[in-house]
């Protein structure tokens, strides 16, 4: 599976952004997708994921009523719409793809179950 993450950006604190992910070399509904993102000299972490379907979703408390994840299998392509940004959301954000989550649990959430990624792309909030 090859991912290509885009959308990133320079935005004004509170305002909207979407993210995309485009897959390709595997039927897309055969994976979990999932968002994460790492700041500066920070480790990186869960944003949020989304079940094969599209029909189950998992979101960080951090980011919880504000962003949602979405997928198109029919086009192999997934979003992350951020609104209401913060400063704090800064960070690169990838997207990556696991076939080792047989449910949405709470393993959605660890970085080394997800066995494809993208190459990333910076959002920048400004204050």
């Amino acid at each position: 599976v090859q991912l290509q993450a885009s959308g990133g950006g320079l935005v004004q604190a509170g305002g909207p952004l979407r993210l995309s992910c485009a897959a390709s070399g595997r039927p897309f509904g055969t994976y979990v997708m999932g968002w994460f993102r790492q700041a500066p000299g920070k480790e990186r972490e869960f944003v949020a994921a989304i079940s094969r379907s599209g029909g189950i979703t998992d979101y960080a408390d951090s980011v919880k009523g504000r962003f949602s994840i979405s997928r198109d299998n029919a086009i192999n392509t997934g979003h992350l719409r951020m609104n209401s940004l913060k400063p704090e959301d800064t960070a690169v954000y990838y997207c990556a793809a696991s076939t080792n989550i047989p449910t949405m649990n709470a393993s959605v959430m660890k970085p080394s179950l997800y066995g494809y990624w993208g190459q990333g792309t910076g959002v920048t909030v400004s204050s």
